[in-house]
């Protein structure tokens, strides 16, 4: 597979991380077919890279049966991002986050088969649960409840990271497993309902800051561009070929220095509440990255600093916009 010239099929590519893994890669030089059907995407992340020539876009659930505009065409790789991936939006969607990693990756991984293609799986730290040891690494089988609230979205990984490699196992489905850390970044929705556009939100508006139970649980923040980066150089290295590698930041920090970190940045007034942990929310979450260090060469390079102040400048442009912005971003 070269890195430059080469065909890809990105599920999900209207989402947060997706439309920014779609725009970096028509940046050096590939062909991109992007597969969404706006179920938590938004066209609106779409508008950047819209009119590129070599962007193909396909409105479409992967669960169905795949179009005839993508079967029977060649590509190098398959990157499988289209999953609910934000507790508010799996809560509201569990069936939903359930079939697209469980039938929605079979059918791309029979794309992939069909096409020669390397199959990359977009998985999650999620399929930690709430770990009994930190940082995870990726031999580390976790500490996950199928059946609480967050099960939707653990297992349906758990479950696609285990169909991928049964498809290696029968077929010699070439493929690669990341699993991401908590990614934070601009085209973030506002009700995302993830920790960092909560925050900013909130401060931006001078409303109290929610934090649920102490603030003493802990998480990593990568920033997007470095994931992305990540993403890029697992999908064309022969390194990651046939393995599973954690991509985030080393650095954890609780979720109260987070508030006050984002307090800080937005110059808010806003007074801190706390209100009870949701069940099974984890109590920390740092992944182990030397496999990615020595198999990608890859570190984050943008500070928390430097991404939070990015990423509230994109809310600050958002709110200014008012009312019709948030239709769009929707």
């Amino acid at each position: 597979m070269s890195h430059s010239g080469s065909r890809l099929a990105v599920s999900g590519c209207a989402g947060f991380i997706g439309s920014h893994l779609c725009e970096s890669l028509l940046g050096v030089g590939h062909e991109v077919v992007g597969i969404d059907n706006f179920v938590t995407g938004t066209r609106f992340n779409l508008a950047p890279f819209a009119d590129d020539s070599r962007f193909e876009f396909i409105e479409h659930d992967v669960c169905d049966p795949l179009p005839v505009a993508v079967q029977g065409r060649r590509f190098d790789a398959i990157l499988h991002l289209a999953s609910p991936a934000s507790p508010k939006d799996y809560a509201e969607l569990p069936i939903e986050t359930l079939w697209v990693n469980a039938v929605g990756t079979r059918n791309l991984l029979d794309l992939a088969q069909a096409s020669g293609a390397r199959f990359v799986l977009a998985s999650t730290s999620e399929v930690y649960g709430d770990p009994l040891v930190s940082p995870q690494s990726e031999d580390y089988s976790g500490n996950a409840n199928p059946i609480g609230p967050r099960g939707c979205y653990n297992e349906g990984k758990r479950y696609a990271e285990a169909l991928v490699k049964a498809y290696e196992r029968r077929h010699g489905a070439a493929n690669t497993i990341v699993r991401i850390f908590n990614c934070y970044g601009p085209r973030m929705r506002q009700d995302d309902g993830r920790v960092i556009p909560q925050f900013i939100t909130q401060c931006l508006r001078d409303e109290p800051l929610t934090i649920y139970g102490s603030g003493r649980q802990d998480r990593s923040f990568c920033y997007v561009s470095d994931l992305v980066r990540g993403i890029v150089a697992a999908t064309f290295s022969p390194n990651t070929r046939q393995q599973v590698m954690n991509l985030g930041s080393p650095e954890p920090i609780s979720i109260l220095g987070l508030a006050q970190a984002i307090r800080r940045l937005t110059g808010s007034r806003s007074e801190i509440r706390h209100l009870p942990l949701p069940e099974d929310d984890p109590q920390t979450r740092c992944p182990d990255i030397e496999r990615a260090r020595k198999w990608i060469d890859f570190a984050p390079e943008v500070t928390l600093e430097a991404g939070l102040e990015a990423t509230i400048a994109y809310f600050q442009r958002v709110i200014a916009a008012g009312p019709a912005a948030a239709v769009r971003e929707r």
